[in-house]
């Protein structure tokens, strides 16, 4: 095991723990022999962590116990105890993402107390960047070990801005798209973007821990200094991002969900209305296809035109009921090309609009139906004379 002691100005120690790799010399150079047998594979992990075990019992036999937990731990686990005499600690692993790739997930083993930070790690990527700037200048400014754990953390922090930066712009392609062709693919994208979410609130979750543990562990000691004081307005702000974020994709697919019941009743409803249009013909052909041999009008000069004409006069006339109750709705009217739902927008022509005193054009109601136009009533006014009612909607001219 490596061990590096770093110490500060204001009397506090680092202690960077690093576990030594273990031996390569038996891997093969050859692609068909690069897998080593499991069972020396086993003996050289025991062998190396006996080795550590030993290193650790006589350099730093305090820490013995804790480097046995964590040794293996791949999972985050924040506690708080006391040392002997009352003084707090506070241990446990975070795991972290080292880099932009969203699989490279490293664990960080912690253990500090008012005076030592102790951090073990197999992997050297986040020791190496906080020795250099500006994150060495902030670690000279801590006055105690805790406040230089939340240097450590906000240094992880850069990692997480960086992650949540593409995501924002992921997810504002996502809405341009949305907007733009909302094809039944898009439901795949909105997915991902929030599987992509819920990782970056996994990470999150276990840096929010260990703000309160250590809250609980050192108590105002830590909390009037100001690196933890900068790093709680971070947190504050990284978790109102992630509070958008996943309001927005929900927004999305609540989007998705309406639009696709619209579109589903559009097409049922224009189903219906074939269906029922269509119904005369079927009917009436059904009946002339029966095996009879007297069948009513087949044999007279006239009967196919006549029992066409019937056709076509009980189709218009069933259509044009269903357009006096309204229900034929927005299958008349065409489609825009940029619209989101797929049903057009109505703009109010200039004889829907009437004028203000002030010159401003404001739109009426939509147009009365043709019923209402013959049915019309007068409403008496106080001197006498009879004027027409405010046109009221139709359902027909939705």
């Amino acid at each position: 095991m490596m061990h590096r002691l770093l110490q500060f100005p204001s009397e506090w120690e680092w202690h960077m723990l690093h576990a030594k790799r273990p031996a390569v010399s038996g891997l093969s150079r050859r692609k068909k022999d690069g897998a080593r047998h499991d069972g020396a594979q086993r003996e050289d992990r025991e062998a190396f962590r006996d080795e550590a075990e030993l290193d650790v019992r006589q350099a730093h036999p305090e820490y013995a116990a804790w480097l046995q937990d964590a040794e293996g731990c791949e999972h985050n686990q924040i506690s708080v105890s006391e040392l002997p005499g009352g003084e707090p600690v506070l241990q446990g692993t975070l795991m972290f993402q080292a880099s932009e790739d969203e699989d490279d997930i490293q664990p960080l083993h912690f253990r500090v107390t008012r005076n030592k930070l102790v951090t073990y790690q197999s992997d050297m990527r986040l020791s190496l960047r906080l020795q250099l700037e500006p994150w060495s200048e902030k670690l000279h400014r801590c006055q105690t070990a805790p406040e230089a754990l939340f240097v450590m953390l906000g240094s992880i922090l850069e990692t997480f801005h960086a992650g949540l930066d593409r995501f924002e712009t992921r997810l504002g392609e996502l809405e341009l798209r949305m907007s733009r062709h909302n094809k039944t693919g898009l439901m795949n994208v909105i997915f991902e973007r929030r599987y992509e979410l819920l990782h970056w609130s996994h990470l999150f979750i276990p840096m929010k821990e260990i703000q309160g543990a250590a809250k609980e562990a050192f108590m105002e000691e830590l909390t009037n200094q100001e690196e933890f004081k900068r790093m709680e307005l971070r947190m504050d702000r990284v978790q109102n991002l992630l509070s958008h974020y996943a309001m927005e994709i929900d927004t999305l697919l609540m989007m998705d969900d309406a639009i696709s019941n619209f579109r589903g009743n559009d097409i049922m409803k224009t189903l219906t209305i074939f269906t029922a249009l269509f119904m005369p013909a079927t009917v009436i052909g059904a009946v002339w296809g029966m095996n009879f041999d007297d069948i009513p009008w087949a044999k007279e000069r006239w009967g196919f035109i006549t029992v066409s004409g019937v056709i076509v006069v009980t189709t218009l006339l069933i259509y044009w009921w269903l357009w006096r109750k309204g229900w034929t709705g927005d299958l008349l009217n065409g489609r825009s090309q940029g619209d989101i739902v797929s049903s057009s927008r109505l703009e109010p022509s200039e004889a829907d609009r009437i004028e203000r005193a002030d010159g401003e054009d404001i739109p009426l109601l939509p147009r009365r139906s043709r019923s209402q136009a013959r049915t019309k009533t007068t409403v008496t006014t106080r001197d006498g004379g009879g004027e027409d009612p405010p046109p009221l909607p139709s359902r027909s001219s939705r």
